[in-house]
């Protein structure tokens, strides 16, 4: 499995889901009225704000809540967010990418290079790692969804590029582009995912020994508890026996 994909699963492991879940929630609400602000407050007719509906139900958002956060954009609110994203090195020369909506600029730019130095790592110019990633639609499904041969059918006929099947689950991997055509269709097809949504893929990895890997996990929870970061993607690579140490 890739990099973001397995640090969901140590996130997951280490048991942070429930003290970083009302951090979660502010993001996704974040996320949902944003996207509600740039094109339409109906989901039906608005596929940014179409996925982050659905992410933010797979992530246990209370309903009210989702509805509260598109209510905000239609009146007016969350008009001066900002997409920024930084890109820098962690232990080891591991890349990290940090998605950020800001509505002040100086302040995450600094409190990200600050984060960045003060967990060992570097921030970078844009563009310094991002070519060692391609940003892609990913769409997971729990394993009881189905064996690995009807989910690799049924995401080739949807339009998907790629299948990874393990016994945790699926991961399907489509053109950034096609991420909402593609999920309609595995969900005729399949049912409810357990998340889809844009993700940075790397392409190349880098291995990390634990002690690399608890410093990264250390830079990566840092810039994690910011209010302005949304999300945060590295290139590691680790092995099970460093997995099941940490």
């Amino acid at each position: 499995m890739a990099g973001h994909s397995k640090w969901a699963n140590i996130q997951h492991r280490k048991g942070r889901q429930d003290a970083a879940r009302s951090k979660l929630f502010s993001k996704l609400s974040k996320e949902i009225t944003v996207a509600a602000k740039m094109g339409d407050p109906d989901p039906d007719k608005n596929p940014r704000l179409r996925l982050a509906v659905k992410e933010a139900k797979s992530q246990s958002v209370p309903k009210d809540v989702i509805d509260r956060a598109i209510k905000k954009s239609v009146a007016g609110e969350g008009d001066d967010y900002e997409e920024i994203r930084y890109e820098g090195y962690g232990p080891n020369g591991v890349a990290v990418i940090v998605e950020t909506m800001t509505d002040n600029r100086n302040r995450t730019a600094s409190t990200v290079r600050s984060t960045f130095s003060k967990n060992g790592g570097n921030l970078g110019e844009t563009g310094s790692v991002g070519f060692m990633f391609e940003r892609k639609g990913e769409v997971v499904y729990t394993a009881t969804v189905g064996d690995a041969d009807t989910v690799f059918e049924a995401a080739i006929e949807a339009g998907a590029e790629d299948v990874e099947s393990s016994d945790e689950g699926h991961i399907i991997w489509c053109a950034d582009t096609d991420l909402n055509e593609v999920s309609n269709a595995l969900e005729a097809a399949l049912g409810e995912t357990e998340s889809t949504k844009l993700v940075w893929k790397p392409t190349t990895t880098t291995e990390l020994g634990l002690e690399d890997m608890q410093k990264l996990m250390k830079l990566v929870d840092a810039l994690e508890d910011d209010d302005d970061v949304q999300r945060v993607t590295t290139n590691f690579e680790a092995t099970d026996e460093v997995m099941a140490q940490l």
